[in-house]
C-alpha cells in the first residue's frame, strides 16, 4: 500500500503532505450538464422559474461551494482560491454549468472547480425541480488541469 499516495504506512487514508512541493499557478476547468425538458429549459431562459433567477443563483452557489471544498470533500487542503467563475449555458433540453478555479498553491485545485460545477448542477435542479420531476443531472467531468509537474491536461 506504500505506493498510495493517500495510504499510510498502516494502510489509513491520509492526507498528502504537500509542504516541500513548489507553489505554482494551477487552474481546473469542470462541466456539469443538466437534463430537462424543452418547456423547462425554455423558463429558465425566459427567467420564469417560480424560485427565481435560476442561472444567478446557481452560480453563486457554485462559487460558494468551492470556497468551502476543504470542508466537504474528505483530505482536500484548503487553498487560497485567486478566482472562481461558474458560466451557465441554456440548450434546448439542458443547462451546462462550466466551472474554472485557479490558484497559486502547492497542490491542485481540480476538486474545487469540480465542487463548483457539481452545487451548481445541483442548486438548478433545485431550483426547477417544480416545473418537472424527470430533471436528471447527466455528468460532472473535469475538463482541464494546468500547473504543478503534469502541466496541462485536457479531457480528449
Amino acid at each position: 500500500m506504500s505506493d498510495l499516495t493517500h495510504i499510510d504506512d498502516r494502510g489509513r487514508a491520509t492526507m498528502v503532505d504537500v509542504g516541500a512541493k513548489d507553489a505554482t499557478e494551477r487552474r481546473a476547468v469542470a462541466r456539469a450538464t443538466v437534463r430537462m425538458s424543452e418547456a423547462t429549459a425554455a423558463a429558465v431562459r425566459a427567467g420564469d422559474a417560480p424560485k427565481g433567477d435560476v442561472l444567478g443563483t446557481a452560480r453563486l452557489a457554485g462559487v460558494m461551494a468551492a470556497k468551502r471544498t476543504d470542508e466537504l470533500i474528505p483530505l482536500c487542503h484548503s487553498l487560497p482560491l485567486s478566482f472562481v467563475d461558474v458560466e451557465a449555458e441554456v440548450g434546448a433540453t439542458t443547462i451546462t454549468l462550466t466551472a474554472e478555479a485557479r490558484t497559486r498553491a502547492q497542490t491542485g485545485v481540480e476538486m474545487e472547480a469540480l465542487t463548483a460545477a457539481s452545487v451548481a448542477a445541483l442548486t438548478v435542479y433545485d431550483m426547477v425541480k417544480g416545473l418537472e420531476k424527470g430533471v436528471a443531472i447527466a455528468e460532472v467531468v473535469l475538463l482541464e488541469k494546468t500547473g504543478g509537474k503534469s502541466g496541462v491536461w485536457r479531457r480528449a
